[in-house]
């Protein structure tokens, strides 16, 4: 088994962290006048993967991204049907294209996230095309990466919930006050997230044509998920790749509410050590652990 020396990976470059994988993904794009509602369905196929922003693009030139901040952001200021059909995508996208590079610093990469507060940037391919990198692509990296974190020594985190029959805008109102994407149901396992209401905003606009200010439907009309339950102090690397596993990742140990962001900051502040899984071994895709 090969060896390194301990060191942080804020100070790796994404090219060293991913070896292999960094640009094995392709952008998701969409043109710059195509109508919004395009844009809502699209991103409510994509959220939380390793996409989770569409890049749009001005006669072939990525000139931004659009995602869920800037959708249900604009659906807070124009909730109508005819704002979905008859406005533009240039219009509400995030206009600073976020591309890094693959000498970037892992710390500088979650600074860039911080300040745009979107979980999402591309990388150059030689082809010429661009690749993803997103949150959720950590996942990857805690899966092989040895701490001595466990679920129970990450940070607790306020848990923002909601009762289920609130209005849409009164849900949009605590995310964005709570700057969170995902709200728990009370007493339950049960939650929305931005992704869920893109794809019950996406039904609506289809298929409830007499709905127009979408504001006022009660949030119960959209599908909720469900969050996975934890019963296990996991290490940091089972946590991971439980979560890798899973189509939208979210997870509850008692108390501790555990999403891609929080793997993200946990891996800028520790001292990890690469690798912990040789090629040879494999991990039981229920509880993380290692097979022998």
């Amino acid at each position: 088994m090969k060896t390194s020396t301990k060191k942080s990976i804020s100070e790796l470059t994404l090219e060293e962290i991913f070896p292999d994988t960094l640009t094995d993904t392709s952008c998701v794009y969409i043109d710059k006048e195509r109508e919004v509602w395009v844009a809502t369905e699209m991103c409510a196929q994509h959220l939380e993967s390793t996409i989770d922003a569409i890049v749009v693009r001005d006669k072939g030139k990525p000139i931004g991204i659009v995602g869920g901040y800037d959708l249900l952001d604009h659906l807070r200021k124009n909730p109508t049907r005819d704002f979905q059909y008859h406005h533009k995508i240039e219009e509400i996208m995030f206009k600073k294209f976020p591309q890094v590079e693959k000498q970037t610093k892992f710390k500088d990469l979650i600074e860039k996230w911080k300040n745009t507060r979107r979980a999402f940037a591309v990388i150059p391919k030689d082809s010429g095309d661009f690749s993803p990198i997103s949150s959720r692509k950590m996942l990857e990296v805690g899966t092989r990466f040895k701490t001595d974190i466990s679920i129970s020594s990450m940070p607790k985190k306020k848990i923002i919930t909601f009762q289920g029959d609130e209005p849409l805008s009164k849900i949009l109102d605590l995310m964005f006050d709570n700057k969170t994407r995902k709200l728990l149901l009370v007493n339950s396992n049960q939650f929305i997230s931005d992704r869920t209401i893109l794809e019950g905003l996406s039904r609506m606009i289809k298929f409830q044509k007499n709905i127009d200010n979408f504001l006022d439907v009660p949030i119960n009309q959209v599908t909720f998920d469900h969050i996975k339950v934890i019963t296990e102090d996991l290490k940091f690397d089972q946590l991971c790749s439980v979560m890798n596993k899973m189509e939208h990742p979210y997870v509850i140990y008692k108390d501790i509410i555990v999403s891609p962001w929080d793997v993200c900051l946990a891996l800028a502040t520790e001292e990890l050590v690469e690798p912990l899984v040789t090629e040879y071994q494999k991990k039981c895709p229920h509880c993380g652990k290692n097979i022998d």
